[in-house]
């Protein structure tokens, strides 16, 4: 079976098609090695040249100054996790709205993107309600 002669180069045969396309993909496989590279580097660096003179007081977990005394377990409320609930739910509502109005000037997206919308801010108000409920937007 031969091939036609009208199609292009890269199209006839695959080797070509292959050098056209791995190239590009050389420069970016070798900014990745010199990458690793250098990071090995300034590791092993660092490994040979500090000193290593371990003492008591290194070998010490240390923890703000303060010798550790008694056991590692603190008790956290649960408060604090309804604070990072709350920041998620307004920090991912500020990323989403702003290409919302962009896409929704766009032709032909304005009602399906509507519809997303109005899913996503029920979503939002559902863990808006949540925290009203257990009394976390409640000030003292």
């Amino acid at each position: 079976m031969t091939v036609p002669e009208t199609l292009p180069e890269t199209v006839r045969g695959s080797t070509v098609v292959a050098a056209d396309y791995f190239p590009s993909y050389s420069v970016a496989g070798l900014l990745a090695v010199v990458g690793v590279l250098f990071v090995a580097v300034a590791f092993g660096a660092g490994r040979l040249l500090r000193p290593v003179v371990p003492t008591p007081e290194k070998l010490l977990t240390y923890e703000c100054g303060v010798d550790p005394v008694g056991e590692g377990w603190a008790h956290t409320q649960v408060r604090y996790y309804v604070y990072a609930f709350l920041y998620v739910i307004f920090a991912v509502d500020s990323i989403f709205l702003f290409p919302w109005a962009t896409v929704f000037a766009a032709p032909g997206y304005g009602a399906a993107t509507l519809v997303e919308m109005f899913v996503f801010l029920g979503f939002l108000a559902v863990g808006l309600l949540y925290a009203y409920k257990k009394g976390v937007l409640a000030w003292t």
